[in-house]
């Protein structure tokens, strides 16, 4: 099917995968803005949080600003499921500079800070600590991680931390018993999403990597896509995989509004 789909297009590839390089992104608003703030967190050493809901595109901007670090200044330890708990955190850290994680919890907690203080120190590398899904945090993870900031945090920071996570992420931190830890955030941006136009431009943008550099999509499909997806990048590309396959269907050379409300009802009712 997939076959015969990319020949019915055109497409040298198919559109709205999520095996994009870096230099391959669609930079719209919210992308570069979240992009900013995560280099300018990264270079101050800084603690920072970003926010979105499901789809936004938190994590697709946090790999596209990690990726341009200079492997021989940064070391980026990125934790993916942050449901492993206080030790889980800590032991992550510590594997992912070099060393063999203690057995006690209270020893290998100041063992993740004494890693992260020598691979800045001795080994001129900033750490940059990322924790994705951070709306899954519990307080006490919470909390370990404000004990690691305070670490000469206040005269000479060794490390950046980047949270990222739904928008419950930001109401917990206002929580007064997360004061400190809200306290030490020196950068927060929440991510919209898209425009109408930016979801135009995300359309082309994805169909001109496929090798279709020509209008496919009409604009009332384009429209309709917008609508339903809030612009939320990977809601874009779901019902937007969903309208071609069912112009394909029908045999239509253009993905027309017809086809976008097929796809819309198929994906809405899933």
């Amino acid at each position: 099917m997939i076959d015969k789909l990319q020949a019915h297009y055109g497409f040298t590839r198919m559109p709205f995968g999520r095996d994009l390089a870096p230099g391959m992104l669609h930079r719209h608003a919210a992308h570069g803005e979240a992009a900013a703030r995560i280099t300018w967190c990264v270079a101050g050493k800084a603690l920072g949080v970003i926010t979105g809901e499901v789809g936004a595109g938190k994590t697709v901007a946090a790999r596209s600003s990690l990726a341009g670090l200079d492997t021989a200044r940064h070391t980026v330890i990125y934790l993916p499921d942050p449901t492993v708990g206080v030790r889980g955190i800590h032991h992550a850290i510590v594997s992912c500079l070099g060393g063999r994680p203690a057995h006690g919890t209270a020893a290998l907690t100041a063992q993740s800070a004494g890693a992260l203080a020598a691979e800045h120190a001795e080994r001129g590398r900033t750490p940059v600590l990322v924790i994705d899904e951070a709306h899954l945090l519990q307080a006490d993870q919470l909390e370990s991680v404000r004990m690691l900031t305070n670490h000469a945090m206040d005269s000479a920071a060794v490390f950046a931390c980047l949270l990222i996570g739904q928008p419950t992420l930001r109401r917990r931190l206002k929580l007064g018993q997360l004061a400190a830890l809200d306290q030490r955030i020196a950068v927060r941006y929440h991510m919209n999403g898209m425009t109408l136009e930016e979801t135009s431009s995300y359309l082309k943008h994805h169909l001109a990597l496929s090798g279709r550099s020509d209008t496919l999509f009409s604009d009332d499909a384009a429209a309709l896509i917008h609508q339903t997806s809030r612009g939320y990048p990977r809601a874009v590309n779901n019902i937007a995989v969903a309208t071609l396959l069912a112009a394909f269907t029908a045999g239509k050379a253009i993905a027309d509004e017809s086809s976008a409300r097929t796809a819309v009802t198929e994906v809405t009712t899933e």
